[in-house]
């Protein structure tokens, strides 16, 4: 399985046990709705999930290792200092984590994606993993933050499976889940309620094949743009299968996909697991589906962080500075001295 190493492997799972069991230093540690942990998160490329003082981290094992003692040091500081994404920020940057993880990395040989547009080439070790994961395995899921390329790289691969023949149809899915919006409340018929969400999709095809083109593929229902629920009940026989925005489905709807997947196709989830936008309560699909699956052969793995952003050089800033963003300002830090 692909992992955040750019070598194909499984994802390791450490499970981990902070003493002593104290509750308000647990909340400490964790931040406001697990804000902390999400930071964690992102910075390292694994999956932190607890229950109490148990801790599970998945992703590869350079990643998992730094996480954990991260979570040790951060749990033993919690006796002294009130924690803030900032404090966070402030000890991934003095652990060197950036330096370790890029000097654990294994450089895989190039991937080079033909369409009729150009060539597409991966930008940095996670991407080529990535895209060697797409070519090897029936099942791949790609979890990061925003600008990491995932969507982008799946479509590309689709596109090419798509034109050398190596499968009859392509299948864009997406759940219907935008933050707090219902498509009964948007104007217009399902096709019209629906494109907005799958906007970003349709954009990728654009770019690669042109508009006329999409637009007849289109028309022959040899391109499918749809949302997840329209895919109940069926089985997909030599497809390219893509499920964007997987970190909105339930566990009952991911189970339902992954279990439509027929002969000769492929399918890759992608999502970003600290941007759900699913009711308050409501597990995330793909979170589940990595802890379920994560020794499941023949599935791959490709977790990304936020160095492997490659939009505008301004997006990585971003994404860095919401994950340092802290508390309001009563509760930042530690109390004034006096």
């Amino acid at each position: 399985m692909s992992s955040a190493g750019g070598v194909s492997t499984q994802p390791q799972t450490l499970d981990l046990e902070l003493e002593p069991a104290d509750n308000v230093r647990l909340a400490n540690l964790c931040g406001q709705l697990d804000q902390h942990l999400r930071q964690l998160e992102r910075r390292l490329g694994i999956e932190i999930s607890n229950r109490g003082v148990n801790f599970r981290l998945i992703g590869d094992p350079e990643g998992v290792r730094l996480g954990e003692q991260m979570l040790r040091d951060l749990y033993t500081e919690t006796a002294v200092e009130v924690l803030t994404p900032e404090t966070i920020h402030l000890w991934l940057q003095e652990s060197g984590a950036d330096a370790l993880l890029e000097s654990a990395e294994d450089r895989l040989p190039d991937v080079v994606i033909k369409t009729k547009r150009g060539l597409i080439r991966a930008r940095g070790p996670n991407q080529q993993s990535y895209l060697h994961a797409m070519l090897k395995y029936d099942i791949n899921f790609g979890v990061g933050p925003a600008g990491t390329g995932k969507t982008y790289l799946a479509v590309a691969c689709a596109v090419e499976a798509l034109e050398s023949d190596r499968v009859r149809r392509l299948l864009l899915v997406r759940p219907a889940v935008e933050a707090g919006e219902r498509l009964g409340f948007l104007p217009g018929d399902l096709a019209q309620k629906i494109d907005p969400y799958l906007r970003p999709l349709y954009d990728a095809l654009f770019e690669m094949l042109g508009f006329e083109k999409v637009t007849k593929l289109l028309e022959r229902n040899v391109i499918e743009v749809a949302p997840l629920a329209y895919m109940r009940g069926r089985t997909l026989n030599d497809s390219f299968i893509i499920l964007d925005e997987a970190q909105n489905t339930t566990p009952e709807q991911m189970k339902m996909f992954l279990t439509r997947i027929g002969f000769g196709s492929t399918a890759v989830i992608t999502g970003d697991v600290t941007q759900v936008d699913l009711p308050r309560g409501q597990p995330s699909g793909l979170r589940q589906a990595v802890e379920i699956l994560k020794d499941v052969e023949g599935i791959s793995f490709t977790f990304f962080s936020a160095r492997d952003v490659v939009r505008h050089a301004l997006v990585q800033r971003i994404v860095n500075a919401y994950d340092a963003f802290e508390q309001p300002v009563p509760l930042r830090g530690r109390a004034p001295q006096v």
